[in-house]
């Protein structure tokens, strides 16, 4: 493992490289960082080469003075691949990673490979009733309740600023509130994507099949010889048994991931 920091995009963004083989993006959940995969991260790592970066205001990357908006947050990833000179990575993201990631091969189609966007809804009201009521509740007054979550603990232990925890969650707070509809953006998406959830994530399982339906998918028999598959290689997964809170430490996650990523022509 290699920890690095980029000054990209006008972040000092921090990432870190792990195994060998294709270039491959991992980008982690809301109050998490790249820890977060830790425990499928052999998976991916022995197959690809891995950059797992810490987004802004998470894990090792300290916050700026902008607002924590998945767009600009997408700009710092695809910045981080032209100061790396990668040549179309793979992207893959989980909760707001997978905003994230989904942001990257929409803004900067040109600037990635395959895409797995994970347990990330694209309108804010497919999100159930009661987690949004939760998020509402999401600021930097709640900061001292969480002192004994891993979240916490985490940041505690990495970031840059510790101190800056209760602005962290007034930043995420205010972003989660704040209304969104990707529905036209996704609709015209080039880059071939993998749409994943839990069976039980925070969305329900018909709003990834919706989405599956705007890159063509779940229109048709799909064929004896996969004909009738949606046109640019996009793929739909609703993973068995899990929550949107441990999807990622599944070998599930990784595996699937993984045998969409190695569908290359």
């Amino acid at each position: 493992m290699t920890g690095r920091y980029a000054d990209v995009n006008g972040i000092n963004l921090y990432y870190e490289i792990h195994g060998e083989g294709s270039p491959l993006i991992l980008l982690h959940g809301g109050l998490g960082s790249g820890e977060m995969f830790a425990a499928v991260l052999p998976q991916f790592a022995a197959e690809h080469r891995v950059y797992l970066v810490d987004l802004q205001g998470h894990g090792r990357t300290a916050d700026i003075d902008r607002p924590l908006e998945i767009p600009l947050m997408a700009d710092d990833v695809a910045a981080l691949i032209g100061h790396l000179g990668l040549d179309r990575p793979d992207v893959v993201g989980f909760s707001l990673g997978g905003g994230v990631a989904l942001q990257v091969a929409i803004r900067h189609p040109e600037k990635v490979g395959r895409l797995v966007s994970a347990s990330a809804g694209i309108r804010r009201g497919a999100t159930y009733a009661e987690i949004l009521e939760q998020q509402g509740q999401v600021t930097g007054a709640a900061a001292e309740f969480m002192k004994d979550t891993p979240m916490y603990e985490l940041y505690a232990r990495v970031a840059p600023r510790p101190g800056d925890f209760p602005r962290l969650l007034d930043k995420i707070g205010a972003a989660m509130a704040q209304d969104f509809d990707f529905t036209e953006q996704v609709r015209g998406l080039r880059v071939p994507t993998l749409i994943m959830a839990a069976d039980a994530d925070m969305c329900p399982p018909s709003h990834f099949v919706e989405v599956f339906a705007l890159l063509g998918g779940g229109q048709r028999d799909g064929g004896w010889m996969g004909e009738g598959r949606p046109g640019g290689g996009h793929a739909l997964a609703i993973l068995p048994g899990l929550t949107h809170y441990n999807l990622v430490d599944s070998p599930l996650f990784a595996t699937t991931a993984l045998s969409f990523l190695a569908q290359k022509s």
